[in-house]
C-alpha cells in the first residue's frame, strides 16, 4: 500500500511537467502530423488521428517511459508507394486499401510482441539502416522539395523527382501565377526559419518550436487579408484540406483487395518498417532518459500494434515510436508516459477548436518542415561519420541507399544485409566462420566469486556481427547494471561494426546506474581505422607487427594507467619470453610473444598480457591471460602459492609437498604452499606478509629464486583488474624485501 502511495505522490508531483512536455511536443506533432500524412498522399486529418490513437493507446499500455507516437519519417515512402500502387491511379480509394495494410500490419505487430520480437532491429547491420534513413530522407525531400516550390503536382520516381528539382527552380522565376509564386515565397521562408531557428539565441524565441512559428506566421499571414478586406491571393489547391466535420467523415478501410500480392506487399514493408523504425527510437529514447530506465520493448511493439490497427480502422496511418518529437518530450521535463497522453489530448482540442485556422495553413510552409527533415535525414555528415567507421562500411551504406532508391525499401534493406555478409566474409577469407557457428551458443556468462573480484564474466567465441549480436544482448540484458562486468573477445576472430556501436549503448547504461563494462581481448585483432566502431578482425602471428596501429579503449586506459604509476607502455609485441620458462607454470606451456607491456623505469616490475598454448594436436589450447613480474634485487627461496586444490596436482607432479605454517591454521587450509626448500620458505612467510594475503583476493604467485611472478586468472584482466594487481604486486615486493633487509 505504501509504494502504491509512493507511486501516486511522485506521479501527481510530476503531473505539471508532463503536462507542460505534451503540449510543447503537440505543437511540433501538430505540423508534423499534417505534414507526413500529405506527403504520403493520405488526407491531413489521417496524421493527426494517427498522432491521437498512438498517443493515448501507448500511454495507457506501453511499456517505454517517455517517448512519444505518431506518424513516422520512415513511413512515408512506403504509404506513398503503397496508395499509388494499390490504388491504381485513383489515390483516394488507394488510401482506403493502404488503411487496410495498416489494420493487417497493426496486427503483425501485435504478434511480434507476443512473440517477444523486440529484438528485430538487432538483425540489421547499423549501415545499413544508415543507408535505409538516408533514402527515406532523399525520398521525402524529393517530392516536397517541388511542393515548397509551389508546383502540387509534381509527380514520378524519386530520381526524376530529384533530377527536375534543377529546372523547378528555374522556372520558379519564370512563372507568372501569383498562386504559385506566393507558395514558394513561403515554403522559402518557412525553410529558413526552419534551419536558422537554432542559431537565433533569444530563450523566449525557443519557448515556441521552429515548426509551430511556422504556422503561426503562415496562418497569420492569411488573417492580414482578412482584416484589410483585400483578397487573399492563394486559392484553395495550395492550402490544407480538412473536413467541415473531421469527426463525422472519417475514412474506413477496403479490404477487398486482401489477397492480393501487392497487399501483402504492401502489408510486409509497412510492418518491417514500422517496427525497425520503433525500436530504433525506443533504443535511442532510453539513452536520453534521464532516470537511465530501459523500456520492455516487446510490450511497446503490442502497445503500438493495437494503436495501429485502431488508426488504420478510423482512417489514421501507422503508429510507431518519434525519435524527433521524444527528445522534445525529454528536454522539456518528461518524466513518465502520461506526456505522451497529454499531447494526443491538446491534439484533439486544436482539430476541434482551430478547425478554420488549419485549413488556412500552406501546403509549401508543410513541405519546407519535411524538407528540412528529410535532409537532416540524408545529411552529407552521416556519410563523413561512416567514413570515418570503414571504407567498407560506405560500401554498405551506399549498396542500401542507392538500391532503396532505385527500387524500394525492402529490396533496399535486403541488399544491405546481403553487401555486410559479403564483405565480412571477404574479410575474413573464410564463409565457414559464419556458416558453421551461427547456431552455436557462442557466448559464456558466470559470475566470478567475490574473492575473485565478483565481477561478472562474459566470453565470445567464433565471431560476433548483426546475425548473433542478439545471443550477446541477451546475456548483457540478465546482468544489473550496477554491476561490474569483463567482456572478452580473445576467443573471437571476428567482430563487425553493428556490435561494437551496440556495445557503446550498453557502456553508457552501465555507467550511467554505477557499474561498468569494459572489453578486453580486442589488442590483437586488426582494424582499418582509428574509430571505436571500427571492425576488429583478428591477425595472425605473421602479421601481428602492428599490433597499436589503432589502439582500442583498453589500450588507451592502459596507456593511462601507465602515466599514473609514472611506468612506461609499450603495445607492440616481444618475443622474449624465455624468463618465464624458469617457472612451474609456465614450464610445459609454449609462448611466442608478450605484448601491452607497462614497466617501471627500473624495468624491475613489468605487467603484461601473454598468449600460449598448452597440449598438442586436437587437444591444443590457446590461452590468453595477464601476468607480472618483478625482479627481486636479492635472491629468495623458490616457492609457489595458490588456492588450496588448485593446482595440487600438477605441483605433486613436479615433487613439491603442501608446506604447513605454524599458527596459520586458516591460512594453511586456504593455500597450497610449496618449494624445495620448507624451512627457508616458512621463514620468508611472515606473520605480516600472511596477513597481507589473507587480507586480499587471491593470486597465482611463484618465486624462481630471483624474481616473482603473479598471476591471477587464465583470461586477460580489465583495465581495473590491472591497477588491483600492480598494487598488489607492489606491497608484496616490499614485504618480501622487508624479509631481505631482515635477514
Amino acid at each position: 500500500m505504501t509504494a502504491n502511495t509512493n507511486h501516486t505522490k511522485t506521479f501527481l508531483k510530476s503531473l505539471p511537467k508532463n503536462l507542460f512536455s505534451g503540449f510543447v511536443v503537440s505543437l511540433i506533432a501538430l505540423p508534423l502530423g499534417l505534414g507526413l500524412a500529405l506527403a504520403s498522399e493520405a488526407p491531413p486529418i489521417s496524421g493527426i488521428i494517427a498522432a491521437v490513437v498512438g498517443g493515448v493507446v501507448v500511454s495507457l499500455l506501453g511499456g517505454s517511459n517517455v517517448t512519444i507516437t505518431g506518424p513516422g519519417n520512415g513511413l512515408v515512402i512506403v504509404l506513398l508507394g503503397a496508395i499509388t500502387t494499390l490504388g491504381e491511379g485513383d489515390m483516394y480509394q488507394g488510401y482506403l486499401f493502404t488503411l487496410a495494410a495498416i489494420v493487417v500490419s497493426g496486427v503483425l505487430m501485435l504478434l511480434l510482441g507476443f512473440l517477444k520480437m523486440g529484438r528485430l532491429a538487432d538483425f540489421f547491420p547499423a549501415s545499413a539502416i544508415e543507408g535505409m534513413l538516408a533514402a527515406i530522407g532523399v525520398g521525402i525531400l524529393s517530392k516536397q522539395f517541388h511542393i515548397m516550390l509551389g508546383n502540387n503536382e509534381a509527380s514520378g520516381s524519386i530520381i526524376s523527382l530529384l533530377s527536375d528539382i534543377p529546372s523547378a527552380i528555374i522556372s520558379l522565376f519564370q512563372n507568372a501565377d501569383v498562386s504559385i509564386l506566393i507558395a514558394a515565397a513561403i515554403g522559402i521562408i518557412s525553410l529558413l526559419i526552419m534551419v536558422f531557428y537554432s542559431k537565433i539565441r533569444n530563450p523566449y524565441f525557443h519557448l515556441v518550436p521552429a515548426p509551430m512559428w511556422i504556422l503561426i506566421l503562415s496562418i497569420g499571414f492569411s488573417y492580414f487579408f482578412v482584416w484589410t478586406d483585400a483578397p487573399y491571393p492563394m486559392s484553395s489547391a495550395f492550402l490544407v484540406n480538412i473536413p467541415d466535420d473531421a469527426i463525422r467523415n472519417l475514412a474506413f478501410p477496403d479490404f477487398s483487395k486482401i489477397m492480393q500480392t501487392e497487399f501483402i506487399l504492401a502489408v510486409f514493408a509497412i510492418t518491417l518498417i514500422a517496427s525497425i523504425e520503433s525500436l530504433l527510437s525506443i533504443k535511442a529514447v532510453d539513452k536520453l532518459d534521464p532516470m537511465s530506465r530501459r523500456s520492455n520493448v516487446n510490450r511497446d511493439l503490442k502497445a503500438l500494434g493495437l494503436a495501429t490497427t485502431l488508426s488504420g480502422l478510423v482512417g489514421g496511418l501507422n503508429v510507431v515510436t518519434v525519435i524527433a518529437r521524444s527528445s522534445v518530450n525529454v528536454n522539456n521535463g518528461a518524466t513518465n508516459r502520461s506526456a505522451n497522453f497529454f499531447h494526443a489530448l491538446f491534439l484533439i482540442l486544436f482539430i476541434l477548436l482551430f478547425q478554420d485556422q488549419l485549413r488556412r495553413i500552406p501546403l509549401a510552409a508543410l513541405a519546407a518542415i519535411l524538407v528540412f527533415t528529410g535532409y537532416k535525414l540524408a545529411t552529407p555528415k552521416t556519410l563523413k561519420k561512416i567514413a570515418k567507421i570503414g571504407n567498407e562500411q560506405i560500401v554498405i551504406f551506399l549498396a542500401t541507399l542507392l538500391t532503396t532508391l532505385f527500387t524500394n525499401l525492402i529490396t533496399g534493406i535486403t541488399v544491405g544485409i546481403f553487401v555486410t555478409f559479403i564483405i565480412h566474409v571477404l574479410l575474413n577469407k573464410s564463409v565457414s566462420l559464419f556458416l558453421r557457428h551461427v547456431s552455436k551458443p557462442n557466448v559464456l556468462l558466470f559470475k566470478e566469486k567475490e574473492t575473485d573480484g565478483g565481477n561478472f564474466y562474459v566470453s565470445v567465441k567464433y565471431f560476433c556481427n548483426f546475425l548473433n549480436f542478439y545471443k550477446l544482448k541477451n546475456k548483457l540484458d540478465v546482468i544489473p547494471e550496477n554491476q561490474h562486468v569483463v567482456l572478452d573477445f580473445s576467443m573471437c576472430n571476428f567482430v563487425d561494426h553493428t556490435v561494437m556501436e551496440g556495445l557503446e549503448n550498453y557502456m553508457e547504461a552501465f555507467t550511467k546506474k554505477g557499474g561498468s563494462i569494459e572489453i578486453i581481448g580486442l589488442d590483437k585483432h586488426g582494424a582499418d581505422s582509428k574509430h571505436p566502431f571500427a571492425i576488429r578482425k583478428i591477425l595472425p602471428l605473421n602479421k601481428l607487427n602492428p599490433i597499436g596501429r589503432y589502439f582500442t579503449k583498453r589500450q588507451d586506459l592502459l596507456k593511462i594507467t601507465a602515466k599514473e604509476f609514472k611506468w612506461s607502455y609499450t603495445a607492440k609485441k616481444n618475443t622474449k619470453t624465455k624468463f618465464l620458462q624458469n617457472f612451474v607454470f609456465f614450464k610445459t606451456r609454449q609462448i611466442p610473444y608478450i605484448y601491452n607491456t607497462l614497466s617501471n623505469n627500473e624495468q624491475r616490475h613489468k605487467l603484461f598480457d601473454v598468449e600460449f598454448t598448452e597440449g598438442a594436436f586436437i587437444a591444443r589450447e590457446v590461452v590468453k591471460t595477464t601476468v607480472m613480474h618483478i625482479r627481486l634485487e636479492e635472491d629468495i627461496p623458490v616457492f609457489t602459492l595458490d588456492k588450496e586444490g588448485l593446482l595440487d596436482f600438477i605441483y605433486g607432479l613436479a615433487g613439491f609437498r603442501d608446506i604447513t605454517i605454524d599458527k596459520h591454521s586458516d591460512f594453511n587450509k586456504r593455500f597450497y604452499l610449496s618449494g624445495e626448500n620448507p624451512e627457508e620458505i616458512k621463514t620468508l612467510f611472515t606473520d605480516e606478509l600472511i596477513l597481507f594475503l589473507e587480507s586480499n583476493p587471491y593470486y597465482h604467485i611463484e618465486s624462481n629464486g630471483s624474481s616473482l611472478l603473479i598471476l591471477k586468472k587464465e583470461r586477460l584482466l580489465s583495465v581495473q583488474e590491472i591497477k588491483a594487481m600492480i598494487f598488489f604486486g607492489k606491497q608484496l615486493c616490499l614485504l618480501v624485501q622487508q624479509h631481505q633487509t631482515v635477514d
